[in-house]
């Protein structure tokens, strides 16, 4: 029988124990998603102190021009920026397209970088592959770019290519992966805290 393996990379630091509130981005648009499918299963597992809710909308953003920034944003642009600016911190994960980033998520990344919602937001990455190095090594040159508050040091990989959404969720509840899921968003919430991020910032 397939087993997922997990690989966490992050620092042993203390969890952070107040709520927090995610924003899990796939950069697919397909349906049948892996990423997504991945996401879904991690917004089922993490501790009750955390919430994790699923974006898999970004065929929904129209192509990025910035002189459609010159007028009223389109709703669904609008609705995904206000979304992450509504959240504690992002998490991503993503196929790789001919070695690089799709076209659909740097399309949404496009749409944030001459906003506030992006400047200083946590994000951390995720990865549903064995395969996928190059386009992970642009991601992180990206969210390095845009945000001050990437952290490339918190990571959590599985190798589920070729595995359907139902193996996915069934794989994940595995003690180990569930395990490995709770500590990578208890890791990357303690980042957050340590950052200044949360709800217990002053406003």
């Amino acid at each position: 029988m397939y087993r997922a393996k997990a690989v966490i990379v992050a620092p042993q630091i203390r969890p952070y124990r107040g709520d927090m509130e995610f924003m899990a981005i796939s950069g697919s648009a397909r349906r049948a998603s892996t990423n997504t499918a991945l996401l879904r299963a991690v917004s089922g597992i993490v501790s009750p102190a955390h919430t994790v809710s699923v974006f898999a909308g970004l065929a929904r953003l129209p192509v990025f021009s910035p002189d459609l920034e010159q007028h009223a944003l389109p709703p669904a642009v609008e609705d995904f920026a206000a979304r992450v600016g509504r959240s504690d911190g992002l998490i991503i994960s993503s196929p790789e397209y001919v070695r690089a980033l799709p076209g659909g998520l740097k399309n949404a990344i496009d749409w944030l970088v001459s906003r506030e919602e992006i400047i200083a937001k946590p994000i951390a990455l995720m990865h549903a592959s064995h395969r996928g190095d190059d386009m992970l090594a642009q991601l992180r040159t990206v969210f390095s770019t845009v945000s001050s508050r990437f952290f490339d040091d918190v990571f959590l990989r599985f190798e589920l290519m070729q595995t359907s959404p139902g193996e996915i969720d069934t794989l994940l509840q595995a003690p180990q992966n569930r395990r490995a899921v709770i500590d990578f968003v208890d890791q990357f919430a303690a980042r957050c805290e340590r950052h200044g991020a949360g709800p217990s910032e002053p406003t």
